[in-house]
């Protein structure tokens, strides 16, 4: 069942109760403030994103982003070592990697989906490689120093301290990430 049709079955649900119940107003409320604040949080989350994706272009431009890959380096040529022979799909790795410890999904996405693109044209295999695979699992669960779309959601809904989640993301992050390479690397060692 798609996530489409699934929102379908609740509208249609929620439109025939309140029509049976006699609570159309309270529906039509519900619907108006709703969208009241989903448009108050994406204005929240487009201001976060904006500031954030403006650093990290600032931290390219000025070399931070090259010395944090140096730095990040050693680390990923173990986790991608074919990928590491070639400059261009590894530094997509690179920025991948980096967009997303500093919490910047949205800009680590292009850069996921340039290095699976290079690795795919460098592999003779019709199906993903193994490196493809770690790199969608790392993307996916990414590991982050500033969770900031988490931080700007819990602003626009009034946290007072929307950074003190911190602990529970790098605890939760570090280990979803761990888990997700170990999972695969089991099923890397146990496939037909």
């Amino acid at each position: 069942m798609s996530l489409s049709l699934l929102w379908l079955i609740f509208l249609c649900f929620s439109f025939f109760s309140s029509v049976f119940t006699d609570k159309m107003s309270a529906l039509t409320a519900a619907v108006l403030d709703g969208a009241a604040q989903g448009v108050q949080t994406a204005l929240s989350i487009a201001g976060a994103l904006c500031l954030w994706s403006a650093l990290a272009r600032v931290m390219e431009k000025s070399g931070i982003t090259m010395h944090l890959q140096r730095i990040l380096r050693p680390f990923l040529q173990k986790l991608f070592p074919d990928s590491a022979e070639d400059e261009e799909a590894f530094g997509a790795v690179c920025t991948n990697f980096t967009a997303n410890f500093l919490g910047l999904g949205n800009a680590a996405t292009p850069a996921g989906i340039r290095a699976v693109r290079r690795m795919k044209e460098r592999s003779a295999l019709s199906v993903p490689t193994d490196e493809m695979c770690r790199l969608i699992v790392m993307n996916t669960a990414s590991i982050q120093l500033l969770p900031t779309t988490v931080a700007a959601i819990r602003a626009a809904a009034g946290a007072l301290k929307p950074f003190d989640i911190l602990p529970a993301v790098w605890a939760s992050s570090v280990l979803s990430v761990s888990v997700g390479l170990l999972v695969g690397e089991a099923l890397r060692r146990f496939r037909w």
